[in-house]
């Protein structure tokens, strides 16, 4: 397994992990329909214009092919005081977790973080996703739920918070 920095070129890859991973983690989750309309060709559109602002990093398997990313940067949302850095997103194949990648994509993000000199970091995660206890797992502390609509559906989005990321991996 190897994780890089993503360029241009990964942008179809990214695209294709983004939205098969949206299928799968939030099944049940989030109304099919919206799933089903979910585009790679949109997606591959938005990374093309992601990755030139930097911190979005790509796990390839040993035959070359994207089977995660991650991406991160200076907090988006300005509404918790004291916390400047964000991991905006992790995906990675349902058929490649639990391999330690999302760890390894988490660890690119915050190494990047901390050199831009920030400290602390949150993360936004459905609540009904499993994949958030992976958050605990890296002893993040959920600071706030909040009400989302996706869909035309409400549901709850935990923010968890880290003050020190100095000491994670």
């Amino acid at each position: 397994m190897k994780v890089r920095r993503a360029n241009l070129s990964d942008a179809k890859g990214i695209a294709k992990v983004h939205v098969d991973s949206w299928r799968t983690t939030y099944k049940n989750i989030i109304p099919d329909e919206f799933l089903n309309n979910l585009s790679y060709e949109r997606r591959e559109k938005l990374w093309m214009k992601n990755i030139p602002e930097g911190n979005v990093f790509v796990a390839e398997n040993n035959d070359g092919d994207l089977v995660g990313f991650s991406s991160g940067g200076k907090e988006r949302n300005g509404k918790y005081e004291g916390y400047e850095g964000e991991l905006s997103s992790i995906y990675i194949l349902k058929e490649f977790q639990g391999r330690g990648i999302g760890k390894l994509l988490a660890k690119e993000v915050v190494q990047d973080l901390k050199s831009l000199g920030i400290n602390t970091m949150l993360v936004l995660v459905l609540e009904d996703n499993k994949s958030r206890l992976f958050y605990d797992s890296l002893g993040g502390k959920v600071i706030d739920i909040v009400d989302v609509e996706i869909a035309g559906k409400r549901l709850n989005e935990l923010v968890y918070g880290w003050d020190n990321i100095n000491d994670l991996f």
